[in-house]
């Protein structure tokens, strides 16, 4: 077996130990991310983070089968969103322009439609600045035995993937590839722990972060035939037993789910099968679906390059409440065809917070490849 300190090889070969010894990581791994970043305070990543793996899912699953977000949730989302990953101002605002009430309506309207991805994500886009990217951040949180979170490491970490454009059929093809590894490790695992996709896609981004940025991370990664003793401690009966958490801030509670913890989805159906260690199936990739974003990170991908740039105090103007399309309005918007008219992409160069100017946007190509 190749060295599972490679982040492609340790996604495609990789067992439950070295899976479980990876994710044990994710704190010291996201503080060597938080403490990357030139213009933000690391200990407000941590803080973030900590409250969209734990406390989050957590005020999610209280409101039963009516499970839903609520405003402040979606802004604070987006907020964890950009923070981990890269910042763009106009996102922070588009999704302030949601009202309470088409939040909680379009969220509770997408959590029912799980475990079909494709539909609880043409649900969420109904809201400003909620593409295909946050839109899986929301779902990792309402369901993380469904849903990863798309993040960007994750998709170069996996060799099928050759480019990215942020689609909901390129999202429905990563979670294929997350699912294919969660049932894998769930056959190969002996101490009762089930792997879901969020829980994989949490280690995967751990080990490309810790490869990047601090590899003797990884000098300790067990080898392939190591048992696996689970992720929160040693294994007793079978089954993980529930030690000691990491000591960092951001320890996530949607990590590996024990065996016997049968969760529910918002309709009271199973949501991880306990009979055979194998997590829920994902909803199918549809070949024919053209779903796609046009909002969230490519807002600053416009056709017109004298688009207007979103402030708070020109929101309202740019962006009527009654429109569900949460891309910025070009001056020659009311001439477009949807059946001609390239779909904008996703992030391609990172701005620097606080940076609203969009003078020098160019039109990208229409997917990103891998660099």
């Amino acid at each position: 077996m190749a060295s599972a300190k490679d982040t492609a090889v340790f996604f495609a070969q990789g067992t439950p130990a070295q899976f479980e010894y990876v994710l044990k990581l994710y704190p010291q791994a996201l503080r060597c991310k938080a403490e990357g970043h030139k213009s933000r305070k690391a200990e407000e990543l941590i803080k973030l983070d900590n409250w969209y793996q734990n406390e989050l899912p957590k005020r999610i699953r209280s409101r039963g089968k009516d499970a839903h977000l609520v405003h402040d949730e979606l802004v604070q989302c987006m907020k964890w969103k950009q923070t981990r990953g890269k910042f763009y101002p106009q996102l922070s605002y588009l999704v302030k322009v949601n009202t309470p009430r088409a939040v909680m309506a379009e969220t509770k309207k997408a959590f029912k439609k799980l475990p079909n991805l494709e539909q609880a994500i043409t649900a969420l886009s109904n809201l400003k600045g909620v593409g295909t990217t946050m839109a899986s951040a929301l779902l990792a949180a309402a369901s993380p035995e469904h849903a990863p979170f798309m993040a960007d490491e994750c998709l170069k970490a996996i060799p099928d993937i050759e480019g990215y454009d942020y689609t909901t059929k390129e999202y429905l093809n990563f979670v294929q590839h997350i699912q294919t590894v969660v049932d894998r490790l769930n056959q190969q695992n002996t101490n009762g722990t089930v792997w879901s996709p969020h829980s994989v896609e949490l280690a995967l981004w751990t080990h490309y972060i810790a490869n990047e940025m601090k590899p003797e991370l990884l000098t300790g990664i067990p080898d392939a035939d190591a048992v696996p003793i689970g992720v929160n401690g040693n294994t007793e009966n079978g089954t993980s037993t529930n030690g000691d958490q990491p000591s960092d801030d951001s320890n996530q509670a949607s990590e590996v789910i024990p065996a016997e913890d049968k969760k529910e989805t918002t309709d009271g159906k199973p949501a991880v099968a306990t009979t055979n260690g194998n997590a829920a199936p994902v909803a199918a990739l549809d070949e024919n679906s053209t779903t796609t974003s046009f909002n969230e990170d490519s807002l600053d991908r416009t056709n017109s390059p004298n688009a207007p740039v979103v402030t708070e105090n020109n929101v309202n103007n740019v962006v009527s409440e009654d429109t569900t399309n949460d891309s910025i309005a070009t001056n020659d918007s009311s001439n477009s065809n949807p059946a001609t008219t390239p779909r904008p992409t996703d992030e391609e160069s990172e701005p620097t917070e606080g940076d609203d100017s969009q003078d020098n946007v160019s039109e990208p190509p229409t997917k990103k490849l891998k660099q």
